[in-house]
C-alpha cells in the first residue's frame, strides 16, 4: 500500500533538490540501532517510544558534532570578531525537526525509521519544548541564534538554564491553573555540559577600598556551571553555540563557617545558592523586583562576562604562544549586545572587571565598556521598565552600586555642562530616581553605557526617540537606531508549512529560504489560477490537520471551512483580547437577530497564557472561555460561530495553529506593542491581518500595500489627542446601542449565569480606568471585520491577497534583520559562504 503523503515528504521534495551525498539510509539505521543499544542501553523488545525519540534525537545530534567542533575550531584559529547575545530568555521550542531541516537530514531520517517501522512524526511529538522564554523577546532572541549561525556570524548566546521553563496552563472550568514545567525530566539530549568551564560567581560582602586598589571582600560565592547547546545554520556547516548558566553551590558551601553538628543542614542548605537558576519568571512586559530576579540577572552577567574575557585572552593571534593581555583591543574582537534591561548589568560588572581586576583606568575602561555593548529597548510600557531599589543594591551588589553611582556622577556632571541650570533636565536623566526608595533606572544605565540604542520596528523607535527617551536623544541623537524585528523562515515556513514552501519553491526555485526577499518575485504569479489553486489547497490541508489535531487532542469539532480567526499572544490589556471578545458576542448577538441571513462561518481561536499574578488578564481567559460555552452550545448559531481557547500556546502550539489560519488578529492600542512577531509568522503562512498601525504592522502595510491588510482604529496621534481630551469610554457605551447590549451581557451575567456579578470588575475596568481604550475602536474594528467577511465569501479575490502578502514578506526575515545589526551595530560582515563539512578534507 502506497504510504500517504506526510510533512516530511513535502519537506523531501525540497531537502533532496540539488543535495548530493545526503547521509546514506543504511547508515542513519546502523547509528539509531547503535544508540539504542550503546548509548540507551535497550534490546528493541523492550525500548519505548521514548527510547526511539532518544535514539533518534541522538543519532541526529552526531551529524552536528563534527561540524560544531569545526566551525569553534575555524573561530579559534581566523579569530574573527565574536558577538555575544546575552538574554535572560531564549524560547527554543523543539529543536530535533529544525535541526534536520537545517542539516538537510529529514528525507533521509523519516526513509531510515519508516524503514524500522516507525512513524517520525510520532517521535518528534515525545520532544519536550525548551520553553525558556515567556514570549515576543525570548523567541525573538531564538530566531536570532538560527539566523546568526545562517549568516556565518562568530556568534553566541549566552543565558540561563532554568530547571523550570515557562509554567504549562490548564483551563480548569474555564480558569487557567498553572503547573510546572519539569522539561529536563526525561533528560535533554541536545545539551552538553561543560564542568571545566565552571565560573564563580560572587553575592553580598562588602567594599574595601585599599592602597592596591577596590577589594570586594566576604561575598558568598556560587558557581556558574555552563551547557552548551548546538545551533546549526542553514546548509552551511557552522555550528554556533547557546551557553546556558545553572547555578551550583561551591563544596563548602555553609561549612566553612564551621557550625558544629550543622553539617546536615548545610548540606540541605545548598538548594538555596542553586534556586538562583530554579524557575523562570513568568511575567511578560511588567516588573517585579524580587531578589532573586535580580540574583539571575548578576548571575548570567557575571559568568558570561568572565567567559567573554577568558576567550578573549585565548584566542589564536598569529601564534598558539600568543595571550592577549591589553584589554584597549576588546572593542575590536567582542561586541555585548543587550536583550532589554535584564543583562544591564554587564555594563558595572565589565566596568569591575577592568578597574578593580584588570587595572584599566577609568576613563579607558569606560570607553573600551561603551564601544562594546549596545542595548535593544523591547517595550515603553511603563510598568515593564526595570527600576530597582537602591537598598537591593547596597546588599547584594555593594561595589556595582558604587560604580553606577560614579557612572551616574560622570554623566550629570555631562550633562550640567551641556545645559547648565536646568536641574530638571538633570533629575530627569539621572541613573538614580528619588524618591520614597530610591531606585536605578536601568533603561538609563543602559543607554548610557552603549554606543547603540534600538527600538524593535519604525514606529517603536521613533516613540523612543519622542517620548520616553527624548532627553537621551537631544544629547546622542546617533545613538539611536531601528531594527525592525524579524523571523527565521527555516522554522516558520520550511519546517512548519513544508505544503507552502513547496509550492512557492515550484515557482521560484529554493534560494528564497536563505533570501527572503525573493518572494518578491512571486508577485508574478498573483493572477496565476494554477498558484492560486494550490496556496488555497495547502491552506485548506493544513486547517484539516490542525482540526483533526484538535479533535484529538481536545475533543472539540471545529468546521474546516470556516474562517480561521486567530489571536495567539500573551494574554495582557494592551493586547486588547477583550476587544476580540466584544466583536465576538456583537457577531453572535446579529446572528440570533437574523438566523436566516447568509452568515461567513467562523471559528474564532484565542490562546495564551497570563501572568499567575495578573489578575485582570486571568479574568480575561474566564470570560473567553465563558463566552465560547454559551455561544458554542446556542442551536440557533450551529457551527456558524466557535469559540475555542487554546490551552499551553507555546512554540509547538504556534507551529501547528499559525499554518491554518486565515486571520491574524493583531490589534493592540496604537503606540503599545512594539513589534510584534507573530503577526510576521502569520504574513508569512497564508494568513491576512486585521490590525492597528501599531508595531511591525505599519511596515507590513507598507510592504504589501495597505490596501492588501485589514487596517484600523486610531493613530498614535488620534491616540495622544484622546488623551490630551481626556477618554470617556461611558460616551461610546451610551452612543453605541450593539456595544452597549455587549457590555451590559458581560456585566448582566449573561455569560456567567451562575455567577451573575463575575464580570463586574472587567466590565468597571472598561467603563472607568480603560488604559487602552477598547471603546474607542470598537466600531471601526466591527466594520473592519464585515469587509473581513465579506472578502472571505470571495476565495479567489481573498487568496490573491494572500499572495501579496507573503510577497510582502522578504523584510521581515531575522536574516535581514540580523544583517542590519551585524552592519550597523556589531562592525560585523555577514556571509552566505559554506565552510568545509567535517568529512570534506580542509
Amino acid at each position: 500500500m502506497a504510504k500517504p503523503l506526510t510533512d516530511q515528504d513535502r519537506r523531501k521534495q525540497i531537502s533532496v533538490r540539488g543535495l548530493a551525498g545526503v547521509e546514506n539510509v543504511a547508515d542513519l539505521k546502523t547509528n539509531f540501532n547503535r544508540h539504542l543499544h550503546f548509548t540507551l542501553v535497550k534490546d528493541r523488545n523492550v525500548a519505548t517510544k521514548r527510547d526511539y525519540y532518544f535514539a533518534l534525537a541522538n543519532t541526529v545530534r552526531d551529524h552536528l558534532v563534527g561540524r560544531w567542533i569545526r566551525t569553534q575550531q575555524h573561530y579559534y584559529e581566523k579569530d574573527p570578531k565574536r558577538v555575544y547575545y546575552l538574554s535572560l530568555e531564549f524560547y527554543m521550542g523543539r529543536t530535533l525537526q529544525n535541526t534536520m531541516v537545517n542539516l538537510a537530514l529529514e528525507n533521509a531520517c523519516d526513509e531510515a525509521t519508516y524503514q524500522l517501522g516507525l512513524d517520525m512524526e510520532e517521535l518528534q511529538d515525545i520532544e519536550e519544548d525548551a520553553g525558556l522564554g515567556n514570549g515576543g523577546l525570548g523567541r525573538l532572541a531564538a530566531c536570532f541564534l538560527d539566523s546568526m549561525a545562517s549568516l556565518g556570524l562568530a556568534a553566541y548566546g549566552y543565558g540561563i538554564r532554568y530547571e523550570f521553563g515557562i509554567f504549562n496552563q490548564k483551563i480548569v472550568s474555564g480558569w487557567q491553573v498553572e503547573e510546572a514545567d519539569d522539561w529536563l525530566r526525561y533528560g535533554n539530549p541536545w545539551e552538553k555540559a561543560r564542568p571545566e568551564y565552571m565560573r564563580p560567581v560572587h553575592f553580598y560582602g562588602r567594599v574595601e577600598h585599599t592602597a592596591d586598589g577596590v577589594k570586594w571582600v566576604d561575598t558568598q560565592v556560587v558557581l556558574a556551571l555552563p551547557y552548551d547547546t548546538p545551533v546549526p545554520g542553514y546548509r552551511n556547516n557552522i555550528v554556533n553555540t547557546m551557553r546556558l548558566w545553572s547555578a551550583k553551590a561551591p563544596c563548602d558551601f555553609n561549612l566553612k563557617d564551621f557550625n558544629v553538628g550543622g553539617y546536615i543542614q548545610a548540606v540541605l542548605d545548598r538548594n538555596l545558592a542553586e534556586n538562583i537558576s530554579r524557575v523562570l519568571y513568568p511575567n511578560d512586559n511588567f516588573f517585579e523586583g524580587k531578589e532573586l530576579r535580580l540574583k539571575q540577572e548578576y548571575f548570567v552577567v557575571a559568568a558570561t562576562l568572565q567567559d567573554i574575557i577568558r576567550r578573549f585572552k585565548a584566542s589564536k593571534f598569529g601564534s598558539t604562544e600568543f595571550v592577549r593581555l591589553d584589554l584597549s583591543t576588546l572593542p575590536n574582537k567582542v561586541a555585548i549586545q543587550l536583550n532589554d534591561t535584564h543583562p544591564a548589568l554587564a555594563i558595572p560588572e565589565l566596568m569591575r572587571l577592568l578597574v578593580d581586576i584588570e587595572k584599566v583606568p577609568w576613563e579607558k575602561a569606560w570607553d573600551i565598556v561603551i564601544r562594546t555593548c549596545a542595548y535593544t529597548n523591547h517595550t515603553v510600557l511603563p510598568e515593564a521598565l526595570e527600576r530597582w531599589p537602591v537598598d537591593l543594591f547596597q546588599n547584594l551588589l555593594p561595589r556595582h552600586l558604587e560604580i553606577i553611582y560614579e557612572i551616574n556622577r560622570r554623566h550629570l556632571e555631562r550633562i550640567s555642562k551641556l545645559y547648565p541650570g536646568d536641574t530638571d533636565r538633570i533629575s530627569r536623566m539621572s541613573l538614580i530616581e528619588e524618591g520614597d526608595v530610591k531606585k536605578i533606572n536601568m533603561a538609563h544605565l543602559c543607554i548610557v553605557g552603549s554606543h547603540a540604542v534600538n527600538g524593535v520596528a519604525r514606529i517603536h523607535s521613533d516613540i523612543i526617540k519622542s517620548t520616553v527617551f527624548k532627553d537621551f536623544y537631544e544629547v546622542d541623537p546617533e545613538k539611536f537606531q531601528n531594527k525592525t524585528n524579524g523571523i527565521t523562515p527555516r522554522r516558520w515556513l520550511v519546517m512548519c508549512n513544508p505544503g507552502l514552501a513547496e509550492v512557492i519553491a515550484e515557482k521560484i526555485g529554493e534560494d528564497y529560504i536563505r533570501d527572503l526577499d525573493q518572494l518578491k518575485k512571486l508577485l508574478e504569479f498573483v493572477n496565476d489560477d494554477a498558484f492560486i489553486r494550490d496556496v488555497a489547497k495547502i491552506k485548506q490541508e493544513n486547517k484539516m490537520k490542525f482540526a483533526a489535531h484538535l479533535e484529538a487532542h481536545y475533543k472539540v469539532k471545529i468546521n474546516p471551512s470556516s474562517m480561521f480567526d486567530v489571536q495567539v499572544k500573551r494574554i495582557h490589556e494592551y493586547k486588547r483580547q477583550l476587544l476580540n471578545c466584544l466583536h465576538i458576542i456583537t457577531l453572535y448577538n446579529r446572528i440570533k437577530n437574523e438566523p436566516n441571513k447568509p452568515w461567513t462561518p467562523r471559528t474564532i481561536m484565542i490562546g495564551g497564557k497570563a501572568a499567575p499574578g495578573y489578575h485582570t488578564a486571568k479574568m480575561i481567559i474566564k470570560l473567553i472561555t465563558s463566552i465560547g460555552d454559551i455561544v458554542n452550545n446556542d442551536p440557533v448559531v450551529g457551527d456558524r460561530l466557535k469559540v475555542i481557547f487554546l490551552e499551553n500556546y507555546r512554540v509547538t502550539l504556534a507551529e501547528k495553529i499559525i499554518p491554518a489560519a486565515d486571520l491574524s488578529e493583531q490589534i493592540s492600542t496604537a503606540g503599545t506593542e512594539a513589534s510584534g512577531t507573530g503577526n510576521m509568522k502569520f504574513m508569512l503562512n497564508g494568513a491576512l491581518t486585521i490590525g492597528t498601525m501599531d508595531g511591525a504592522n505599519v511596515e507590513m502595510a507598507e510592504e504589501a500595500g495597505e490596501e492588501n491588510l485589514f487596517i484600523f482604529g486610531m493613530r498614535v496621534h488620534d491616540v495622544e489627542a484622546l488623551d490630551k481630551k481626556g477618554y470617556d469610554a461611558v460616551s461610546y457605551y451610551n452612543r453605541v446601542p450593539e456595544l452597549k447590549q455587549a457590555v451590559d451581557q458581560i456585566a448582566g451575567g449573561f455569560f456567567s449565569p451562575s455567577q451573575p456579578g463575575l464580570f463586574k470588575d472587567l466590565v468597571n475596568m472598561l467603563m472607568h480606568h480603560d488604559r487602552f481604550k477598547v471603546f474607542a475602536d470598537y466600531e471601526d474594528y466591527i466594520r473592519c471585520q464585515e469587509r473581513v467577511s465579506a472578502l472571505y465569501k470571495n476565495p479567489k479575490e481573498w487568496t490573491k491577497m494572500v499572495i501579496h502578502n507573503i510577497a510582502g514578506c522578504g523584510k521581515f526575515s531575522s536574516d535581514r534583520t540580523i544583517s542590519e545589526y551585524a552592519r550597523e551595530i556589531w562592525g560585523m560582515e555577514p556571509s552566505l559562504e559554506k565552510i568545509a563539512a567535517p568529512d570534506d578534507p580542509r
